[in-house]
């Protein structure tokens, strides 16, 4: 078992260390221009976010709706020790992380004793109050939003990001700390009868995950360099999701490519400008449809991310 999974994780530094040439070897000659650029940094934003949150969504299987919040927090933590302490961009986001992580860590000692429904209301009501926070007060410009943000992120900075989430993630999810999380999320009562502190690994699941989209956010702040609160809103959150969603619950392979797809599929739409997101929208529906019945169900089972979700392995 531990073999296969330094076997596996080999071959995914090996496959990183390959993609990560391509995309340098693409930029430097231009063949990937500063349009694409821009793309590629947004799909590996999104990867964190959707691989972050299937940690908490997927794995441990509590269903949240305050993704964007933390986003939020680490972008306007993140932006703002840069603005004021014009500390190193690396501190800054570091520092943005882990003030979502300790947001992620307060907000989910009270707030995962709740189940399905109510922590899906409890968990959007902390991303509005997250969102209405950030709108009045003075030094993060309110509603007029946050200027003045150093253009710090790169290809380079997002790729690593996108990597050291993945590898985290996985590693969590293959380790011991794993197994227990999956056995929360099949069944709560037994595992907790098996020994296992439900509270400790759901608190745990928790805090990495926002960890993670607070780190997103530092690099999302730094790539726009002008954040306003609406853009961490209930549609962001909801927008995660659906990566999460789409590309199967507790597979990490089918949020990295979900990700990819749903940021491609509106800028390949951006000619169609007045009914890119209705197109949007039906490419959604149309995909989910074929993902969840019949023939298209077998269809994409097939595929390797769209497998069904991870069994619990013995050690």
């Amino acid at each position: 078992m531990e073999k296969l999974l330094k076997n596996e994780l080999f071959r995914s530094f090996i496959l990183s260390i390959v993609i990560f040439a391509v995309l340098m070897v693409g930029t430097a000659t231009s063949v990937i221009n500063s349009y694409w650029q821009g793309v590629l940094i947004l799909c590996g934003i999104n990867i964190i976010l959707a691989v972050s949150l299937n940690l908490a969504a997927g794995y441990l299987g509590q269903l949240t709706l305050g993704h964007a919040g933390f986003m939020s927090v680490g972008a306007y933590t993140s932006a703002l020790i840069s603005i004021y302490l014009n500390l190193p961009f690396i501190v800054s986001l570091l520092i943005g992380a882990i003030a979502a992580g300790v947001i992620g860590l307060i907000i989910g000692i009270p707030v995962l004793r709740l189940k399905g429904d109510y922590l899906c209301i409890i968990t959007l009501a902390f991303n509005e109050i997250i969102r209405v926070v950030m709108n009045n007060l003075e030094i993060t410009n309110g509603a007029k939003g946050l200027i003045g943000i150093p253009l710090n992120t790169n290809l380079v900075y997002v790729f690593i990001a996108m990597i050291i989430t993945i590898f985290v993630v996985y590693s969590i999810v293959k380790s011991r700390h794993g197994r227990a999380i999956i056995s929360i999320r099949e069944d709560e009562t037994a595992s907790e009868l098996s020994g296992i502190d439900v509270g400790y690994y759901k608190v745990f699941a928790f805090a990495v995950s926002a960890i993670f989209a607070g780190l997103a956010g530092g690099l999302y702040a730094h790539y726009y360099t002008v954040i306003l609160p609406k853009g961490f809103d209930f549609n962001k959150s909801v927008e995660i999701l659906v990566m999460v969603v789409l590309g199967g619950m507790g597979n990490l392979k089918g949020s990295i490519i979900a990700a990819i797809v749903l940021t491609i599929i509106p800028e390949l739409l951006i000619s169609f400008s007045q009914y890119r997101m209705l197109l949007y929208a039906i490419v959604l529906i149309a995909a989910m449809i074929l993902k969840g019945t019949g023939k298209g169900k077998q269809i994409m089972e097939r595929l390797p991310f769209f497998k069904k979700k991870d069994e619990v392995k013995p050690e």
